[in-house]
């Protein structure tokens, strides 16, 4: 999910309404792609036909598997619900915008929009999934009676909301407008024009680390990792006490929520790696605006926040025996013609 699948530095283009007429069609015509360009939205395919399977996979197995219909794994679909949207819309906008059309400011900008919604979307979802985490090892015996499944739908609900506000910040006027009417000195109340759509064109600078950054990524990702390491806390105090012949429920349970603790907390990694690159690019850009990024690191991180949408299905294959189990049924009952008669006794067992 690239907040700069277009950030890569361009001459900023302004053409005036009588202009264009006088210039035809030609004015707004793109670029021929060049084989860069090629190479680069070939990679962006290949993600996008990596991501949008694997999580509708995900999705799947989370319907038909009742063992799958806890709170973390609805606050998981929320997750590959945004991902999904990466790769079906996100990567196909990045890429038109990687060839340079030119079209109206707003136009623009809402083509910029989806993204930041998708972003702050699923930061929020790994938030909720960490609360979930940490609510199951610190009150096990109140847990059902607390996150309940109309409070989990209510969270995700939020979660959407508040994602919404914060990616469409920039719609309500926290944008790059005003800058380029003084830049240019055009009058926009009596001067039509059309940009050469790049997101630096239109997203503030200031709005991305200021805003997006510093409130809505960075403190979400650092208090995930203190309420993660709370959770190995507490589980390794459970699992270090004395056992006695009757405790084998107990340690059975928090040995359990480690393994599934682990892999919901390397998905946290792998987002923060994926996303932090790009982050920080940013903050060069406002913060040294004389320093030139190389392009092939900004390539590099806009592929690892795309590619962070196609990671999480791999994860849960390799690690979560109840996602294992349901992907195996739905690969041999729907792709392999064949009926898994022991799959609703397997997928009904307690898994990792």
């Amino acid at each position: 999910m690239s907040v700069a699948a277009n950030r890569l530095p361009v001459r900023l283009q302004v053409t005036e309404g009588p202009q264009r007429e006088r210039g035809g069609d030609r004015s707004i015509m793109a670029h021929p792609v060049s084989a860069f360009q090629a190479a680069y939205i070939s990679i962006e395919v290949l993600i996008a036909l990596v991501s949008v399977p694997g999580n509708i996979l995900v999705i799947w197995a989370v319907k038909m598997n009742q063992a799958l219909r806890d709170a973390t794994f609805c606050f998981i679909v929320s997750l590959a619900v945004a991902d999904v949207a990466v790769g079906a819309l996100v990567i196909p906008l990045a890429i038109i915008i990687n060839i340079g059309p030119q079209t109206e400011f707003y136009s623009c900008l809402m083509v910029a929009c989806p993204v930041l919604i998708l972003t702050e979307s699923s930061i929020l979802a790994l938030l909720a999934i960490a609360v979930d985490r940490y609510l199951r090892v610190k009150i096990p015996v109140r847990y059902k009676t607390v996150v309940t499944p109309r409070r989990a739908a209510v969270a995700i609900a939020c979660c959407w909301i508040v994602s919404f506000l914060v990616g469409l910040t920039p719609m309500f006027g926290w944008n790059n407008l005003n800058k380029m009417q003084r830049t240019q000195e055009l009058n926009a109340s009596h001067t039509e024009f059309v940009i050469k759509c790049q997101f630096e064109t239109v997203i503030s600078m200031e709005y991305m680390v200021y805003f997006n950054f510093f409130v809505w990524v960075l403190p979400p990702l650092l208090l995930m990792l203190l309420i993660y390491l709370e959770v190995f806390n507490l589980i390794r105090k459970q699992l270090n006490k004395k056992v006695s012949s009757s405790s084998n429920d107990p340690q059975k349970y928090y040995g359990k929520e480690l393994k599934i603790a682990k892999s919901l907390a390397l998905v946290l990694f792998l987002f923060a790696l994926s996303w932090l690159p790009l982050h920080v690019l940013n903050c060069i850009t406002l913060f040294c605006p004389s320093c030139e990024t190389p392009h092939i690191l900004t390539y590099i991180a806009i592929f690892l926040t795309h590619g962070n949408s196609a990671m999480n299905p791999i994860v849960y294959a390799f690690r979560i025996k109840k996602f294992r189990t349901a992907f195996l049924q739905i690969w041999n009952q729907y792709f392999c013609c064949k009926t898994n008669k022991n799959a609703s006794t397997t997928t009904a067992e307690p898994g990792n």
